[in-house]
């Protein structure tokens, strides 16, 4: 690990000055990519920035119309909130099926949103919502927000300070994992609103996309057969020792069709446990 300066400022003023003044300075919420990445010594920052103490990037709030998280809102916490249990369940099992648990006590909604892992969980959350994501700067619409790999629309000095989900008629997430890594192969999460449906993909290419003729499809009819003549394009998507880029077309399928059993039956198993068979 290279030598780095450190700073624990208690207010998000202090916070985005010290990143403001310093163009080699990184903010760090859980920690969870940027830790190791330092350990490895694949990034050298001048200063980091530890948001942990500023209590305004904390906090769960819930509504007739949205579901608001602040930034530094562990995966934990989103996971066991009986408010979000009642208003987004895709999304309270989203959260608990992160990793393991001793990433979801740490790892925050903030930090993954802005490191933007193409195989992280709440991307797919973001966009599958039309969540606004909210900064120090300005309001974010889901669909502007992640722009590509490990890359979105944030400015240097710019920090999130709260995700801000849309209650939807119903929602349903599903991934396939790699079974020796964790990491999500594909996934896809789709919720249903008044006006439209919203599918997002995860895992499969170098960043969250929505699916919009899996979405055609669903607007017209929300159920499994109208999934039945959809099928996934290849082209752009991930390919690696893991799984070429036809495999994994092929499980954007599998995981949209598992994603919509749950919406249309949330208390059903965990798809990565005994889904019902509909490969």
């Amino acid at each position: 690990m290279y030598d780095f300066e450190y700073a624990r400022p208690a207010t998000l003023d202090e916070a985005t000055k010290l990143l403001a003044d310093n163009p080699e300075a990184r903010p760090l919420s859980g920690g969870q990519t940027l830790i190791p990445a330092l350990k490895q010594r694949l990034n050298r920052p001048a200063l980091l920035v530890d948001l942990q103490a500023i209590d305004a990037l904390r906090g769960i709030e819930v509504n007739d119309e949205w579901v608001s998280v602040g930034a530094m809102t562990r995966h934990a916490e989103v996971a066991a909130h009986p408010g979000i249990a009642a208003a987004i369940p895709a999304l309270a099992f989203l959260a608990g099926g992160i990793a393991d648990p001793q990433v979801r006590h740490q790892g925050t909604i903030g930090g993954s949103i802005s490191n933007n892992d193409p195989a992280a969980d709440y991307p797919s959350a973001v966009v599958g919502l039309g969540a606004q994501v909210v900064t120090t700067h300005r309001v974010i619409a889901a669909d502007d927000f992640f722009t590509g790999l490990f890359s979105t629309v944030l400015e240097h000095s710019e920090i999130v300070t709260r995700v801000r989900f849309a209650r939807p008629r119903r929602a349903g997430y599903c991934k396939l994992p790699n079974p020796a890594s964790g990491y999500v192969m594909a996934g896809c999460f789709i919720a249903q609103f008044a006006a439209d449906t919203r599918v997002a993909v995860n895992g499969a290419g170098p960043c969250v996309f929505r699916q919009r003729a899996f979405e055609e499809a669903l607007s017209a009819r929300f159920e499994l057969a109208a999934l039945e003549h959809c099928a996934q394009d290849a082209a752009g998507l991930n390919a690696d020792m893991h799984a070429s880029a036809a495999y994994r077309a092929q499980l954007v399928k599998v995981a949209a069709k598992r994603a919509l059993a749950r919406a249309l039956q949330p208390d059903q198993p965990s798809c990565r446990e005994a889904i019902v068979s509909i490969n």
